[in-house]
Order: C-alpha cells, then sequence, then structure tokens
C-alpha cells in the first residue's frame, strides 16, 4: 500500500512541475509592451547606423529575463525596393518560436518565406543587448516582424 502512495505522490509531484515548468517558459517572464515603448530601427547602408522607421500597428512581447525574448509585429509603408537600396540586408536571419499565445508572430511561416526570398531580412541595430542584433523582416505587403538574434560576437 505505501509504494502505491509514494509512487502516487512522486507522479503528483512530477506533474505539478511540468506544469509549472510549461507556464513559466510560455506566459510568466513575457510582458507585453505598450506601443511607444518601443522604437523600431533600421540600419543605414551609408551610415551604418540605425534610423527609425514609421512602424503602425506594433504589437511587441519582451522579458527581462533574456534578450532574445523580443519579437514584433507590425506594418511598414515603405516598399521593398527602397528598403533594400537604403538598410542593410541581415545575412542568416532564423527567426525564434514566439509563445502560442502571441498569435501574429509565426516563425516557421516567417523562417520559409525569408528563404524563398518573399519576405527580406534587415540589421535593425546591431549589438542591442551584448551578442544580440535586433532582425527586422519585411514583405512586400507591408507585413513587418522583428525580433533578437544572436550574432558572431562571441563565436570561435
Amino acid at each position: 500500500m505505501s509504494g502505491k502512495l509514494i509512487g502516487g505522490a512522486i507522479v503528483g509531484i512530477a506533474l505539478i512541475a511540468g506544469i509549472a515548468i510549461y507556464y513559466l517558459q510560455v506566459y510568466a517572464y513575457y510582458e507585453e509592451v505598450p506601443e511607444g515603448e518601443v522604437t523600431i530601427a533600421l540600419t543605414l547602408v551609408a551610415l551604418d547606423t540605425p534610423e527609425p522607421v514609421m512602424a503602425e500597428n506594433l504589437r511587441v512581447i519582451d522579458s527581462d529575463s533574456s534578450p532574445l525574448r523580443f519579437r514584433a509585429c507590425f506594418e511598414l509603408s515603405n516598399s521593398l525596393a527602397m528598403l533594400t537600396e537604403t538598410y542593410r540586408v541581415y545575412p542568416a536571419p532564423e527567426p525564434l518560436n514566439a509563445p502560442s499565445w502571441f498569435d501574429c508572430f509565426d516563425a516557421p511561416a516567417l523562417g520559409a518565406a525569408l528563404k524563398s526570398g518573399e519576405a527580406i531580412a534587415f540589421l535593425g541595430e546591431a549589438g542591442i543587448h551584448d551578442g544580440v542584433d535586433r532582425v527586422v523582416a519585411v514583405f512586400d505587403d507591408g507585413r513587418a516582424y522583428a525580433w533578437h538574434q544572436l550574432n558572431d560576437t562571441w563565436q570561435d
């Protein structure tokens, strides 16, 4: 009888721990950032400095626990032709998954669009955190997405 009780307790504790870990990963540390607190910028080719762009319908989540948890969805009115002539294209964009409740950001679809050329990635800001760049991907219809990505700073 006591073996069943101990086994049940172990399963119960494991279940509670699993639920807690899931909640901490998906919900606990993310915060929606009010519009106006985040500025989206793209790095100019000529000056190698970030320049703010007019982002409309901006939705942003971020976390103090990691610089890689930043995600944003917004719209730009600039054409891709103008953007590619003016701003630095990002060489190896890899969008990171967002929590499922932040439904405007679909990393697998965005990654596929970047590979097919349907979207183009630009350097938002280099070194926005130590070893981290902000990357901005833009579609021809003006949809745009931003995330933070590790750069080459700490690679051998």
